[in-house]
């Protein structure tokens, strides 16, 4: 269920099958019955329940198909025990290839959206998820080019325009940066690219971009003026409506004095870290320069997943794995595996908390048994440190259940699993024993010691505008 959860806040493509009991039994609460149809029903774009093996294998083929399509999701089919049992004739169909989805996409908006482009002063974009799911991100680059924009994304976003590019503010919202919350606030036109106004980069609906008229891009209509109203949108594919933005830009727009103001921005206000919260900075900084360039960073959720999406340069698009919408703790560990068993050339690093890898630690056996060269960077703190930093600044220091201070001896626990494990202590060199770690070439458990009051700033307090941060000097 979590599972599912997790693939529908975050548009993954997932097909489910699951196992009932047989059809005679069906509704009568036999031994072992859900209904897994009724209880999914909000959490995956369509579910099924098979009760003719003739419908099998059309079931599976219409699954992946709706799973696929639009705005990617979970589908769900449920067979019952006797249906896995029966036989049938099988019938091989040729499946015709998806289209990108553009049957919405109207002239008019297409007009529209482009004189508020070249009549603006001040563009911003901000781009999620849904660049990386249209794998739209050179049609996102042509586009920032064209229009002289800066672009901040999202947590899911990450990666759909590199971190190296000079035009990459960095994140926006909750834990963004200083640059891309400002720029938000001041900038005269927002496009919305494949995102869906979180609450988490939104904050206070009332304020955010509130000088700005918005330009919402997005493949599902349902996402349109939810939660933020725009002046303007486009529904489609994303890949299909940038080339068409791309295409009607006859001549490339400057924004000279706008640029100059974003350069003066990174410069003034670079994500800085007081000396108690440097340590995770140190660690991730050094894990990045042992890597090889075709890598995977997998998190967990927490603290570490925001210091990952903040400190480790995100240069290709989809290399950045991780449970945005929902939050999954558990979630990297087996994220890692499918990027591993996806990519068997690729090194694959799971960012993880001891809080969230305790969830889902038993994964070591499949790792183990498969031989899989994941390596885990255990961030050790100790505690549930999201919650604790949460309980620090707005709960008067009254902390509960968040201290984790029974003892374990995490390399002991990947040694019985037969995984390799190194110690990190916080006096220790993060390189040498990183590459270290690297080098072996199968899987390991790097246990890092953290302080345990390490916060992830900058921070905008829930409910109150993007630009009032927390942990920010001025300069």
């Amino acid at each position: 269920m979590t599972g599912i959860a997790t693939a529908y806040m975050d548009s993954v493509p997932l097909v489910a099958l699951t196992g009932n009991v047989i059809l005679p039994l069906l509704g009568k609460d036999s031994f072992q019955e859900v209904d897994i149809t009724g209880i999914t029903m909000p959490i995956t774009k369509h579910n099924f329940i098979v009760k003719d093996v003739a419908d099998l294998a059309p079931t599976m083929r219409l699954a992946f198909k709706i799973a696929q399509e639009g705005r990617p999701g979970p589908v769900l089919i449920d067979l019952p025990k006797d249906i896995t049992v029966h036989t049938t004739d099988y019938e091989k169909v040729v499946i015709k290839p998806l289209l990108p989805r553009s049957d919405r996409l109207g002239k008019r908006s297409l007009e529209t959206a482009l004189e508020l482009i070249k009549g603006c002063e001040r563009p911003m974009c901000y781009v999620g998820g849904g660049v990386i799911r249209a794998k739209a991100s050179e049609q996102l680059s042509t586009f920032l080019d064209l229009i002289d924009s800066p672009a901040c994304t999202s947590l899911m976003g990450s990666g759909s325009i590199s971190s190296l590019d000079e035009r990459f503010t960095g994140l926006v919202g909750m834990h963004g940066t200083k640059v891309s919350n400002m720029l938000v606030s001041a900038c005269d036109l927002l496009i919305v690219i494949g995102a869906r106004f979180s609450d988490r980069v939104v904050s206070k609906a009332s304020s955010f971009a509130k000088n700005a008229k918005i330009i919402h891009i997005d493949v599902d209509p349902a996402e349109i003026d939810k939660n933020i109203k725009s002046y303007c949108n486009l529904v489609g594919d994303v890949k299909v409506v940038l080339e068409a933005l791309n295409g009607q830009l006859e001549e490339k727009l400057v924004h000279t004095r706008w640029m100059e103001q974003v350069a003066d921005y990174k410069r003034r206000y670079p994500i800085r870290v007081d000396s108690e919260s440097a340590r995770s900075k140190e660690i991730l900084k050094a894990l990045q320069s042992q890597l090889p360039p075709d890598f995977f960073i997998v998190t967990e959720v927490g603290q570490h997943q925001m210091w990952a999406a903040q400190f480790i340069k995100h240069v290709q698009p989809g290399h950045f794995l991780t449970s945005g919408g929902l939050g999954t703790m558990g979630y990297g560990t087996g994220a890692a595996i499918g990027a591993q068993v996806g990519n068997p050339k690729s090194r694959v690093v799971n960012v993880a908390g001891d809080g969230s890898f305790k969830m889902n630690c038993n994964e070591l056996a499949t790792i183990a048994r498969y031989r899989l060269p994941v390596v885990i960077l255990l961030m050790n703190n100790q505690t549930l440190g999201m919650v604790r930093q949460w309980q620090t600044l707005f709960f008067d220091g009254h902390y509960s259940e968040t201290t984790l201070d029974t003892p374990i001896d995490w390399l002991g626990l990947a040694a019985a699993y037969g995984v390799k494990g190194m110690h990190l202590g916080k006096d220790d060199d993060p390189k040498a024993v990183l590459n270290a770690a690297l080098s072996l070439g199968e899987a390991v458990l790097v246990d890092c010691e953290i302080p345990l009051d390490d916060k992830v700033y900058p921070m905008v307090a829930p409910g109150a505008p993007i630009d009032e941060m927390l942990g920010v000097p001025e300069p």
